[in-house]
Parts: C-alpha cells; structure tokens; sequence
C-alpha cells in the first residue's frame, strides 16, 4: 500500500511540475511578448510565487520518490531508463535553477519599469532571451523522462 501511495503521489507531483512550468513559461512569454508593461510586472510576480510554492517543491520530492520506488521495486537507479531519466531530469533542473534567478530578476526589472511608467529595460530582454535559452531543453528533458517513465524501455 505504501508504494501505491507514493507512487501516486510521484505522479501527481510531476504532473503539478510540469503543468506549472509549462503554464507559468507559456503566460510569462505571451506577456513579455505583448510588452504591456503592468501585465508583465503582475504576471511575473505570480510566474516567481508558482515556482516556489509548486515548482521547488516537486523538484525534491520527485527525486525522492523516485529513488524510493526504484529502491523498493529492486531496480538499480544508474541502469536503463532509471539511469536516463535521473540524467535528464538533473539537465532539467540545471537549466531551472538559473531560470529562477533570471524569472526574479525580470519579475523586479518590470515591476520597476512599471512603477515609473516606462517601457521594459534592455536588461530584461537579456533576461529573457536567455531564459527561453534555458527553458526550451529543459521542456524537452522533462518530454523525454516523461517518455521514458511511462514506456519504461529496456535500454
């Protein structure tokens, strides 16, 4: 009973992972790409409090649940798709933890901008170019453990 309840949990973890990095990377592109000032300065506001209540903590736990259910399951987690999945996600989470610092630094240069009612700064097209740099393969990494803890494939 213990496994199927973590197992679940893992799912609805990842599923919580993935849902608010693509919901909160899709809302902050459409209204950086829209350029309305106040949008952006709201929306990134609530993009940077989703990453920490939601995204963070699914990141630790996915880890643990996983490494739990692969322990009590006997499969060894540097071979097979246990291996390229635990690769893959840590690219993910490399690519994520800078896409935090640049998601704070362009949530506090629109809201600056706002507040003096001018257009968003050079600085935060920087920002943001590089955060769709680092946004795109973590997408497809996180694609592709999907894949790969879904189809489970003898590799």
């Amino acid at each position: 009973m213990a496994y199927l309840i973590v197992k679940w949990l893992h799912v609805l973890s990842s599923t919580l992972l993935f849902g608010t990095g693509i919901g909160t990377a899709f809302y902050l592109l459409v209204v950086s790409l829209h350029r309305d000032v106040r949008v952006v300065a709201v929306v990134a506001r609530y993009v940077v409090i989703a990453d920490w209540l939601f995204t963070a903590t699914t990141v630790v736990f996915q880890p643990a649940s996983g490494f739990w259910m692969a322990h009590w399951a006997g499969i060894p987690w540097r071979s097979g798709w246990v291996g390229w999945s635990t690769l893959l996600y840590a690219l993910a989470v490399a690519c994520w933890l800078p896409v935090v610092v640049l998601q704070v630094r362009m949530r506090d240069l629109a809201v600056d901008a706002a507040a003096r009612g001018e257009p968003l700064p050079p600085g935060y097209w920087r920002a943001f170019r590089l955060w769709v740099a680092l946004g795109i393969p973590a997408f497809f990494a996180f694609v592709a453990v999907f894949y790969l803890m879904v189809v489970k494939p003898p590799l």
